[in-house]
């Protein structure tokens, strides 16, 4: 699994986690997310995320 962050907030998807309120349940892929969703912080799209490694 790995983790998504916001270029523009900081906003952190976990793929392991996923955002249940959101209807993203855990173990959901990135790929797997709409292209239409949207940053629950900020506003932007998925275009504005980059896979990091957390160490």
């Amino acid at each position: 699994m790995r983790k998504w962050q916001c270029v523009v907030c900081g906003f952190i998807y976990d793929e392991a986690l996923g955002l249940p309120d959101e209807g993203l349940a855990p173990g959901t892929a990135w790929e797997d997310v709409p292209q239409d969703w949207l940053c629950p912080d900020c506003g932007v799209g998925k275009a504005d995320f980059e896979m990091i490694e957390i160490n």
